[in-house]
């Protein structure tokens, strides 16, 4: 690893030469080690949930989450195609995020008006079964 605009090249050591010996010229190598403190090898490739999104963008699409949910599914599919690890980690991270959101609140949605639907039902029911005296 040398930087631009400066040569490689062989630096007599000061004081001490070669094996220890005065006035010997001596070579120093150069070492290069790769440190990533913090951060972890991860070998599995980033995930993009772009099935989970199609399914949100048909079926669950409220506030249109499911369409920028597979947007972002498409956008973390081609980082990956490109080799962008991190890039496509953080736009399926995203889509994630956009997926369980659209999920939820098209589940409450689902629930509320089943709900409603068997409340109207049982009411109906019951004027049906309602005789005057």
């Amino acid at each position: 690893m040398h930087p631009q605009g400066y040569p490689t090249e062989a630096v007599q050591m000061q004081g001490m030469g070669n094996g220890g010996l005065t006035g010997q010229p001596g070579v120093v190598q150069h070492t290069a080690v790769n440190i990533t403190a913090g951060q972890q090898v991860i070998t599995e490739s980033p995930k993009d949930h772009i099935i989970w999104s199609l399914f949100s963008f048909v079926y669950a699409n409220p506030f249109c989450l499911g369409l920028a949910a597979l947007i972002y599914s498409i956008k973390a599919r081609d980082r990956k195609m490109v080799g962008d690890v991190d890039g496509a980690r953080h736009y399926g991270s995203t889509a994630r995020s956009l997926n369980i959101a659209a999920t939820v609140i098209a589940v409450t949605g689902y629930e509320v008006s089943l709900g409603q639907t068997f409340e109207a039902a049982g009411k109906q029911q019951v004027m049906i079964n309602f005789k005057p005296i």
